[in-house]
């Protein structure tokens, strides 16, 4: 296992799946397509008050924190009960730990104080959208939910969890096997009946960072990236001179465009160094920020995630080079620019305004 030191990092030392029960993929599958059938197509309306991941729990959430953890692991996932527990790390947002049982197994729980589960529902369904493409050793999603503190004192305040499967990290893998499954996954038929209808977005509002990402659906990629990630992101530096340039880009971005067509892939959404392991010398992805978009997105953290000639060649074995294809990086380089200047400022400033200026420059 290791804890990534990147400041972007959500503490996602998240775990590795075996094979999803039927009965558990038939529930999500069938939870996904009534919320699909009730959504209008341009809009996410619908709320995920049921959730697929909660349906076998036992235990009413009554109590605080790590216990309430412990008595659903206990009640649910019929391998003892909690007789340790071991920090792995966290973030600005989460507590990170290792949950021991008495039969032998681990789980991998993450804890955030103070908020309700909604972070952790992005990143279940996402995890479920990466995992259909059976592309990646992507981590199994037991559990999400809400707790709060009880009247005796019993507990840690108000918050939520997530119980995922345990894996301990610390295999090697192949840039180039990272990259054929890469492009596989997004290669692969979108699960999600809306997108295979080739709209993009998701089914529901997720998290970059601890940026919200709005994911409302749309049928244009160009439109969806200039309104839900660039215009979004430029609005929250509430700087002008950032806001000018990213007009004029936003204007403009057909011009990126020409000749390429665009459907609806997966992506990880957040592929960096931290958010990738090897795992029984297979490459596993992780800590997602998920939504159907244009493939290429994908590489938009690419400044940070050591992507090496060898993994290019073998994605681009499997998803051909576009033309534009750098000037589309930099587009997607922009969007996590901006999103870093919004949580953390300092350097990331000048980094979003350098590929703003090249970018209106070739207008």
């Amino acid at each position: 296992m290791r804890i990534c030191t990147c400041p972007f990092a959500r503490a996602s030392l998240t775990n590795c799946r075996p094979a999803l029960p039927s009965t558990f993929l038939s529930s999500v599958r069938d939870f996904a397509e009534r919320q699909n059938r009730a959504a209008c197509p341009q809009r996410n309306t619908h709320t995920l008050s049921v959730c697929p991941f909660r349906s076998k729990s036992k235990v009413v959430m009554a109590n605080g924190g790590q216990d309430v953890v412990k008595d659903w692991i206990a009640a649910n996932l019929d391998s003892g009960k909690v007789v340790k527990e071991s920090p792995a790390g966290s973030s600005s947002w989460s507590s990170a730990h290792v949950y021991h049982t008495d039969s032998g197994k681990k789980f991998f729980v993450k804890l955030s104080q103070g908020r309700d589960s909604s972070m952790f529902e992005g990143e279940a369904f996402g995890l479920q959208a990466l995992y259909d493409t059976r592309s990646m050793r992507i981590p199994k999603i037991y559990h999400f939910g809400n707790f709060s503190a009880v009247p005796e004192g019993r507990g840690q305040g108000k918050g939520s969890f997530i119980v995922m499967e345990y894996l301990d990290f610390g295999g090697s893998y192949s840039q180039a096997d990272l990259g054929q499954r890469l492009a596989e996954m997004h290669k692969a038929e979108p699960a999600d009946e809306i997108a295979k209808k080739g709209m993009f977005g998701f089914p529901i509002d997720n998290t970059i960072g601890g940026t919200l990402q709005p994911n409302h659906w749309m049928d244009n990629w160009i439109d969806f990236y200039r309104e839900r990630r660039l215009q979004h992101q430029l609005k929250l530096t509430k700087d002008p001179k950032l806001q000018q340039m990213g007009n004029k880009l936003c204007d403009n971005l057909d011009h990126f465009f020409q000749g390429v067509d665009v459907k609806p892939s997966v992506l990880h959404g957040d592929l960096w160094s931290g958010n990738i392991a090897g795992v029984d010398g297979e490459p596993s992805i992780f800590d997602p920020a998920v939504y159907y978009g244009h493939s290429e997105a994908d590489f938009g953290m690419s400044w940070c995630a050591g992507f090496s000639s060898a993994f290019y060649d073998a994605y681009h074995k499997v998803l051909p080079k576009a033309p534009g294809f750098e000037d589309r990086k930099q587009l997607y380089l922009l969007y996590h620019y901006l999103n870093h200047y919004n949580l953390f400022g300092g350097g990331y400033y000048s980094s979003a305004e350098g590929i703003l200026r090249s970018l209106t420059n070739k207008i």
